[in-house]
């Protein structure tokens, strides 16, 4: 039987930080990213192979994740999914609606089980993508998006009972506890992905490149630009996709990455992979092993906006 979602496909990340400037000017001029619209304390920040009209928001304020926003393909699509989980008794942050931010559309905003904002929405304003050019080392669009919870397998079952996500894979320690669930609502392995961590937060952004001479050139750049890799380069196993990972200047971190696996949603058969085993971590050994130290990179601060939804 063919897998049918309501949610279609993750369109962007929406951060608030502190250094405002500081991080706009980073994700412009060093990351790849391109302003494609700007207001008081607002970036909305493109890739240029995307049809999105943004794929990353940073807005001034406290550090915080705003939400996660989804495509939906219709109208139809989206009453019928706001229906769902009002049935389910899911918090709303807000009704469907005309949208009336940069890009427009019609959705509604809604509180997951932690208490981060999910927007899904339909209608809105597609941009021009392009070509990436050969050898270009810029983002091709908004890979997915990880958060960490402290209470992994509740946060995960939240998504697949109200958005009908499916787990591709999980990491597990050797005891068999889980300690990473990816997760998919299309053919893409993942398109978010819940880590064990302390407290809930923003475990990564990732963004997908063209290709590895993209990827590798990209990461390169970034380490020019005096940005320190914590993890990388390697290949996942879980995924089977590439991973460069750095801290932007507010702490958060982000990912280059590329060839992120595209499964067969209705066959696709979910692995539990070992982390003790090497190979899981990184298939090609250049990356430096996995370490306490290491993870402790991504577990990030601990975020105050959980719900709390954000003012625009």
């Amino acid at each position: 039987m063919m897998t049918d979602r309501l949610v279609s496909h993750l369109r962007y990340g929406a951060l608030a930080v502190p250094n405002f400037e500081v991080e706009r000017d980073f994700f412009v001029n060093h990351w790849g990213l391109t302003e494609v619209h700007a207001e008081d304390g607002l970036s909305y920040l493109a890739a240029e192979g995307s049809t999105e009209p943004f794929i990353l928001r940073l807005r001034r304020d406290d550090k915080r994740v705003d939400l996660a926003g989804f495509g939906v393909r219709n109208r139809a699509d989206v009453d019928a999914l706001a229906a769902k989980l009002h049935a389910e008794d899911v918090q709303f942050v807000h009704e469907p609606q005309e949208l009336t931010g940069f890009s427009g559309g019609y959705g509604f905003r809604v509180f997951d089980g932690d208490g981060r904002v999910l927007e899904f929405a339909t209608g809105y304003q597609t941009r021009e993508a392009r070509k990436i050019r050969e050898r270009e080392p810029i983002p091709s669009k908004l890979s997915h998006m990880v958060f960490n919870s402290a209470d992994l397998n509740t946060t995960a079952q939240w998504y697949i009972d109200h958005l009908d996500f499916t787990i591709s894979d999980s990491l597990v320690r050797p005891d068999g506890v889980d300690m990473m669930h990816f997760m998919r609502c299309n053919a893409n392995h993942h398109s978010i992905a819940i880590a064990v961590g302390p407290h809930h937060s923003l475990h990564h952004l990732s963004f997908e490149m063209r290709g590895i001479e993209e990827w590798m050139r990209g990461s390169g750049k970034i380490l020019r630009a005096g940005t320190r890799m914590i993890w990388g380069p390697g290949r996942h196993n879980a995924g089977d996709n590439t991973f460069a990972y750095f801290l932007d200047p507010a702490g958060n971190t982000i990912e280059y990455t590329t060839e992120l696996a595209i499964v067969d949603d209705d066959s696709w058969e979910a692995h539990r992979h070992d982390i003790s085993h090497l190979s899981t971590q990184d298939q090609w050994g250049t990356a430096q092993e996995m370490s306490e130290l290491v993870a402790r990179e991504s577990f990030n601060d601990i975020d105050k906006g959980l719900f709390v939804a954000p003012p625009v």
